[in-house]
């Protein structure tokens, strides 16, 4: 079965490209290299290394109909994970974001329809990011789906979630599912977007669709001259550079990180499994981890004598926490996360070590932010 992954050398796609190649598939790679995740010299970046002449290689864009046509030709499953990345970034570059994650998609879909007798499945990375806040309990109401937090609550040092309806700080409960969506951001938007456009023209054309909505992603070959996305490779280029670390608002924050071999195990589950088919699914660990734990969990495997300091800077549409509720995944595809957060983050942190220092561009994007009004 040949298998169709578009933005197949990115971290995500180049590590599912070789598991289906281990697994007999034949895979087919369409992607753009886009300088900002493989460098200035894309065809020499790690990424597109692991696939070189091994998977069949499209250079193309998912916005050029005519590069879609020849990728789509002869597949039997399309894996969709072709998206610009970044929450922040977004918010500023809306018209990028919309270009690539929406009319990409539907470009896609075009093509598949007009060729739909060859495809018997397709699967699109969706993001956490679609809940915005996700689910929370107020001792007063119950669970409860928080919108965004306020600028003048930040201001103040106030980073609690709250309630909706009487505005006390509410406990952060795993999403699941069937949580309010909220996007917060760009980006969000676009990747709710992504979802539903494949969702409904899979329903539509009678071709079983599968969303999978990752959470926070990280592991060996995870990009580390992207400055706008995935804080453990952030801090580890700024640890890298002799760089101290700073961490927003009060470094309480969380996220649930999940390594990048179980998000591939998940998703090769998706594409084999019909339990899937015309569903969606969180695909996390289930844990929330706090910034400030990754910072530690960072200097402590790198060894480093830096500091984190806590700014109590924010980035107006940044959450506060979310993580992810694993009943649907684990009870319909039998998916269990491998790799804690301590197994996961030393074997991120061997891979570093062993990867060239890249440029800390980190503070030039805080300054593309703060110009916007974006960081405070």
């Amino acid at each position: 079965m040949r298998i169709l992954i578009t933005g197949g050398a990115g971290f995500i796609g180049s590590s599912l490209s070789m598991k289906l190649l281990e697994k007999g598939y034949d895979v087919r790679v369409i992607d753009n290299l886009s300088p900002q995740i493989h460098g200035e010299n894309p065809q020499q970046s790690e990424l597109f290394q692991r696939i070189k002449n091994k998977v069949e290689f499209i250079s193309g864009d998912v916005r050029n109909k005519e590069d879609l046509e020849l990728a789509v030709k002869d597949v039997e499953v399309v894996v969709h994970l072709a998206a610009e990345t970044g929450t922040g970034q977004s918010m500023y570059e809306v018209e990028k974001y919309i270009d690539v994650n929406i009319n990409g998609t539907v470009n896609l879909l075009n093509v598949i329809a007009a060729n739909r007798h060859q495809i018997k499945k397709m699967v699109v990375a969706s993001s956490r990011a679609i809940y915005g806040e996700g689910k929370y309990r107020c001792e007063e109401h119950g669970e409860v789906f928080p919108d965004s937090r306020s600028d003048e609550d930040l201001s103040k040092g106030d980073f609690s979630a709250k309630c909706p309806v009487c505005a006390r700080d509410v406990k952060v409960l795993a999403t699941s599912e069937e949580s309010r969506i909220n996007p917060l951001s760009i980006y969000g938007f676009t990747k709710y977007g992504q979802e539903n456009l494949v969702m409904l023209t899979g329903k539509s054309l009678n071709i079983p669709a599968v969303g999978l909505r990752y959470q926070n992603v990280y592991g060996p070959g995870q990009s580390l001259k992207n400055p706008y996305t995935g804080i453990l490779s952030i801090f580890s280029t700024r640890i890298k550079n002799g760089n101290d670390l700073m961490i927003f608002e009060d470094g309480e924050e969380s996220r649930d990180f999940v390594f990048i071999d179980d998000v591939i195990d998940a998703t090769v589950k998706a594409i084999e499994l019909d339990e899937a088919n015309h569903r969606v699914f969180n695909v996390g660990t289930g844990t929330a981890v706090s910034v400030t734990e990754v910072a530690r969990a960072l200097l402590h495997h790198y060894k480093s004598d830096l500091s984190y300091h806590i700014s109590g800077h924010y980035r107006l549409g940044d959450i506060r926490h979310n993580f992810a509720d694993l009943t649907q995944v684990s009870d319909a595809l039998s998916f269990t996360p491998s790799y804690s957060f301590n197994e996961g983050i030393k074997r991120f942190t061997e891979w570093v070590n062993n990867q060239e220092v890249e440029e800390d561009r980190y503070e030039h994007a805080m300054m593309e932010m703060k110009a916007k009004g974006l960081y405070k």
